[in-house]
């Protein structure tokens, strides 16, 4: 029709703040760089970088503004005249035990707490969106996610593909998201992280760009 090329792709990226045990988290300090690491490095063509949001580390008392933030995304791109180009939601957490990242095909719908969150919530077996059914209720991710997975191996880094997000913030967050993006026609990705000690902040940043570079690719 005129255009060049696929129509863009905007990603919108969040991280999360302190929690029990970990008082710097590295996603915060990687979604709250990206913006400015993107525009130094280039963006990737076809990529627009959209908004970078650090969320509390918590799961009920922090629903509302998780879906504020999703809400601003597709009212955005609602109020565009081109609403051709797709819309992604990237999503960083970190597994303090990992050693390597984790790009996470699915979320439970399960709440099961190991410790309070940021807000004192400690949930036991409880379903994360109660009229999605029982606890044993899976969404899976529509993004590619063993392709993903190579072409970051391919790069350099050491990914895995993961079946389990814990049933903690992460799982919370990453279930809300995907049923958000099930609803709106849009993707959702989650991604854990290890600690700055076990892989430092630049190979972390650097893998951030990439994995952008990597879901550009996609379309």
């Amino acid at each position: 029709m005129g255009s060049e090329g696929p129509p863009a792709v905007t990603i919108h990226v969040t991280g999360f703040k302190k929690f029990h045990g970990v008082s710097e988290n590295p996603t915060e300090t990687i979604v709250s760089n990206l913006n400015e690491y993107m525009k130094k490095k280039g963006l990737p063509k076809g990529l627009i970088l959209g908004s970078c949001s650090v969320l509390e580390t918590a799961g009920q008392g922090a629903v509302i503004p998780l879906y504020q933030t999703f809400q601003s995304a597709i009212n955005t791109k609602d109020s565009e005249s081109s609403t051709s180009g797709r819309i992604i939601w990237l999503h960083f957490g970190v597994n303090s035990g990992a050693a390597r990242f984790a790009i996470e095909h699915q979320a439970v719908n399960e709440a099961t707490f190991r410790c309070p969150d940021e807000m004192g919530w400690k949930p036991q077996k409880v379903p994360i969106i109660l009229s999605d059914g029982g606890i044993s209720r899976v969404r899976e991710t529509t993004l590619p996610v063993d392709d993903i997975t190579k072409a970051l191996v391919k790069k350099g880094y050491d990914v895995t593909t993961s079946d389990d997000a814990g049933r903690f913030v992460c799982n919370y967050v990453y279930y809300h998201s995907l049923r958000f993006a099930e609803q709106n026609g849009i993707q959702s990705l989650f991604v854990h992280v290890p600690l700055f000690l076990t892989i430092n902040e630049e190979t972390q940043m650097q893998f951030a760009a990439s994995l952008l570079e990597v879901l550009a690719s996609l379309y």
